[in-house]
């Protein structure tokens, strides 16, 4: 497995409060990551680490080789990220937008490929300020994949989508993987991560308490029981 993304020794302190604490665990390429964790576990602030949105106070944070604070332009184009609050202009429609953000990269995916498979067609004359939590998912997920990511980082990727929606967005994340790229996704679900990852990292009081390959992680038990043997939270 090709080491793609890697969070060493990693430590981000926002005066009184250590959000990330000596975190370390790392992500293939060709595999799902999922992280783990509840409110204040420090995945988010993490993650935001391997965007390039946090610079770590201590510790490293690499994805594709390169420190992400600060990085090139020719680097962020070979990274997707999905933001669970969209990140994206509540005036614009969903197809225009993403044919505009195709047109930003060397090699982008079909942007009508996309609309078709995660069901953008049945809202796109709707600017994202009307849409529903779960429309503003679906193009969020586009966005992030638009540029043929190497890697992708996904943020609650079916938050606010229906039993059925799920299901097409989660076939879609894994061809993404089987295609070789590397994928993270923090979630607040067993079942997502135990019906989509390989591998798994469960984060609690910005530490990591677990990581590895999820049959590992998961053991005898289920990976909800595990989460909560390591975390030490009450259900």
């Amino acid at each position: 497995m090709r080491t793609t993304v890697e969070v060493q020794d990693l430590r981000r302190v926002f005066g009184p409060t250590v959000a990330v604490d000596g975190a370390t665990w790392h992500a293939g390429a060709g595999r799902i990551t999922a992280v783990l964790g509840p409110n204040g576990a420090g995945k988010s602030t993490t993650i935001e680490c391997l965007e390039g949105l946090q610079r770590p106070d201590g510790g490293s944070a690499r994805v594709l080789g390169v420190d992400p604070w600060g990085a090139s332009a020719e680097h962020r184009a070979r990274v997707g990220v999905m933001f669970q609050d969209g990140g994206l202009p509540n005036t614009a429609r969903p197809v225009p937008l993403l044919h505009h953000l195709a047109s930003l990269y060397a090699a982008p995916r079909p942007v009508d490929e996309l609309v078709s498979r995660l069901g953008i067609g049945d809202f796109a004359r709707t600017p994202l300020r009307r849409m529903s939590g779960g429309q503003k998912q679906r193009v969020g997920l586009a966005a992030a994949l638009v540029g043929n990511p190497e890697v992708v980082f996904l943020d609650e990727p079916t938050a606010g989508l229906d039993p059925h929606a799920r299901l097409d967005v989660w076939a879609l994340i894994r061809e993404v993987a089987d295609a070789g790229a590397t994928v993270v996704v923090t979630t607040h679900s067993f079942d997502e991560a135990d019906r989509l990852a390989d591998d798994v990292v469960v984060m609690g009081r910005g530490r990591v308490l677990a990581s590895g390959a999820l049959a590992e992680v998961r053991g005898a038990r289920t990976l909800e029981d595990r989460y909560f043997a390591l975390t030490g939270d009450q259900r």
